[in-house]
């Protein structure tokens, strides 16, 4: 109320004095980037009056802009400070409806080339002279942002006068302040925070011609760029801004909704329910030569995972498989590899089936996630570990001599399942790589349509299974083989050392994403499992039932001694990643390494240790105007999710540079090069064109 009272009092004014006087203006402040000054509608102060109609007369040099008192999630609003006036008891700033910009996917309010911010001043004593002493603090950003602190003085003696000019500038951009609801033809009705996004619906006799929407909910909550429709009539508004980043509870939401020359600002109350769209956007389907350059892209990515950083754990498994087919028949051969291959298709189905479940109700899913989970993690770290102790000799596993004559009349069928199962336990171990084309076509299919996951994860799972086929093409391949002898028991030997270091690293995950308790817990169970598979128990079911319990009691310890994430050390050179601090150090004239990583993606580590690690990339990104800034994922992050999706991807390693030359970001490939990356760090940090600029600041 107070804020319309104000607005019409300018506006009254205008009315009054537009053809009187001249102006009543402070000295200028000026340079490259702005000019400013303090200006007064009235050149004296009358003998009865005890307010003053003030404005911050801000211009801006072109590309530089200043913010709102609500800047987005980077900026600062202007601030005066009037310590030292006289005969001055308060100064309300109004603000004009702002405008958007839009950088390193950040959405900002505030103006560009001229904005005035309207002042009501209160007098301490009526009709004597005032003296102002505007202290303003005030951020200008362009490809960089300059902070401005200046003085502006202004003394507006006893007496009349008006200044016209003044008086028409102010009340022009006092029009533009946002009315209350009651006097706007702008009905705010619903606002609700759901699916990580906030949802507001609007409604207008007069048709909406070019809605925007401003969410104030203070500094916890950032909003993404705004999904607006309107109905056919064009009076009805429906708005969705997705959620960077949210507090624990919602404060009181104010809500200003412009539309051109007129907006309205308000505080509608929490709705529970989400509204629907007035219409679906029609998706821009592929054409069939997209859909197949991305399945090849698939079929490539999982090709190159067969020698990838993973490719030791999965590589053990294939030899181990190769060995057993060694003395078989050619058709057995055959169709143990074809049961190899059908085992990694039948684990990437499942997984494009999880991933559509999980979809429909809202859950954000991403390539190698199931590695953030403590209960997967155990069980894979168990059954590696059996694995490698089966291979190391500790124990045998024996069927019962019923069984067993069984399998024997079977032809070799026996071993089928085991094929099957060494296909899908390769796939699930290949999850946290990634690779070359993996990217692009993993986000293709998580942004697309079911046809799409399932095409792609097809792809992929051919790609990653072409070895088996390939094998199963030619069986007599395994033939070339050397005979069975001493040798295969070194190698076996060196396959249950790779298993075991791969449940060592799995152990080393483990403890970063549900502590070292939990690690060690798992560790000592698991040996105990190893040590009740080696001994006999009285009684035909006691160890059976004995490995049981304590397999299921190992699946318990992750749920019930998981410890809270915490903070993680992200190591000397780097700085934590913080979104929002992106867009304030690019604008320092400094270039932003952002590197996505977590413990349980090999790719990501070999990239560590041979390229980011290394010089020259190492003591480049140890300069003194660039920032390393990682983002550990080892554990589930919403807000590094959110970010990996606002650049439409779904997996790691992410890698992108920002500087003042790359705003927007230069991203990397998922296999990481000394040159590329050094290729990014010069372009992005390329000339410094605005070193003078910061001087004038």
């Amino acid at each position: 109320m107070m804020r319309n009272t104000l607005r019409l009092i300018f506006l009254l004014m205008a009315c009054l004095w537009a053809s009187m006087g001249f102006a009543a203006s402070s000295d200028t402040y000026e340079n490259s980037a702005i000019t400013a000054r303090l200006i007064s509608v009235e050149n004296g102060v009358a003998e009865t009056s005890r307010t003053l109609s003030l404005g911050l007369d801000v211009e801006l040099a072109e590309g530089w802009k200043a913010y709102w008192r609500s800047p987005g999630e980077v900026g600062l609003p202007p601030e005066i400070s009037w310590d030292g006036s006289e005969n001055l008891v308060s100064a309300q700033m109004l603000w004009p409806a702002p405008e958007r910009f839009t950088a390193f996917g950040i959405e900002n309010f505030g103006y560009k080339t001229r904005v005035v911010l309207p002042i009501q001043a209160v007098l301490e004593t009526a009709g004597q002279s005032a003296t102002l002493q505007a202290r303003v603090s005030l951020l200008a950003c362009s490809t960089v942002c300059v902070p401005h602190d200046f003085n502006l003085a202004l003394t507006i003696p006893a007496g009349s006068g008006i200044d016209a000019q003044a008086a028409g500038l102010i009340s022009e951009y006092a029009q533009r302040v946002p009315l209350g609801p009651e006097e706007s033809d702008i009905i705010v009705e619903t606002a609700v925070i759901a699916d990580d996004a906030l949802y507001v619906t609007a409604r207008s006799a007069n048709a909406f011609v070019k809605p925007d929407v401003f969410p104030e909910l203070g500094p916890e909550f950032t909003f993404g760029k705004p999904d607006i429709r309107t109905d056919d009539a064009g009076t009805a508004l429906w708005a969705k801004l997705p959620l960077l980043a949210q507090g624990e509870d919602p404060p009181p939401l104010q809500l200003t909704v412009t539309d051109g020359s007129r907006a309205v600002t308000a505080q509608p109350a929490w709705s529970e329910r989400i509204p629907g769209a007035p219409f679906e956007v029609m998706a821009n389907l592929p054409d069939l030569t997209q859909i197949l350059a991305i399945a090849a892209f698939a079929f490539l990515g999982g090709l190159i995972l067969n020698v990838m950083p993973c490719v030791l754990p999965v590589l053990s498994i294939k030899l181990t498989s190769v060995l057993n087919h060694g003395n078989k028949p050619a058709h057995e051969v055959r169709n143990g590899f074809l049961m190899s291959a059908l085992g990694v298709l039948v684990f990437m189905w499942a997984l494009a089936a999880i991933i559509l479940v999980l979809q429909s109700v809202g859950v954000t899913v991403g390539w190698g996630l199931q590695f953030q989970s403590p209960v997967f993690l155990t069980v894979m770290f168990l059954v590696l570990a059996v694995f490698s102790a089966n291979l190391f000799g500790v124990f045998e596993v024996s069927l019962p001599s019923g069984l067993q004559s069984r399998l024997a009349r079977s032809s070799g069928r026996d071993g089928y399942g085991g094929d099957f199962a060494t296909g899908a336990f390769a796939a699930v171990l290949a999850t946290p790589c990634s690779a070359p084309f993996l990217g692009t076509a993993v986000a293709f299919a998580l942004s697309g349509r079911p046809i799409d996951v399932i095409l792609v994860f097809t792809a992929l799972g051919l790609g990653l299974s072409l070895p088996y086929l390939v094998l199963a093409g030619k069986p007599g391949l395994v033939r070339l083989l050397p005979r069975p002898g001493r040798w295969m028991v070194v190698v076996k030997w060196v396959l249950a050392g790779l298993l075991a270091g791969t449940a060592i690293w799995l152990l080393w995950v483990l403890i970063g994403v549900a502590g070292g308790r939990v690690a060690m817990t798992v560790l000592l169970m698991t040996s105990l499992f190893i040590l009740l598979a080696t001994i006999r128990l009285p009684g035909r079911l006691t160890r059976p039932t004995a490995l049981v319990v304590v397999a299921v009691l190992s699946l318990l310890v992750p749920t019930a001694l998981t410890i809270p994430p915490q903070t993680r050390a992200v190591g000397q050179d780097w700085v934590a990643f913080d979104r929002s601090e992106i867009p304030k150090l690019v604008s320092q004239g400094k270039t932003v390494f952002v590197d996505v990583t977590a413990d349980w993606c090999l790719t990501c580590k070999a990239n560590k240790t041979l390229v980011l690690d290394r010089a020259p990339v190492v003591d480049q990104l140890r300069g003194d105007n660039v920032v390393a800034m990682r983002a550990d994922w080892t554990r589930p992050s919403t807000d590094i999710s959110r970010y990996l999706e606002s650049h439409n991807r779904f997996g790691i390693p992410f890698n992108i540079v920002y500087g003042p030359n790359a705003p927007d970001g230069i991203i990397l490939s998922e296999v990481l090069t000394s040159e590329a990356v050094l290729d990014a760090l010069n372009r992005a940090a390329l000339g410094d064109p605005v070193t003078a600029q910061k001087t004038d600041g």
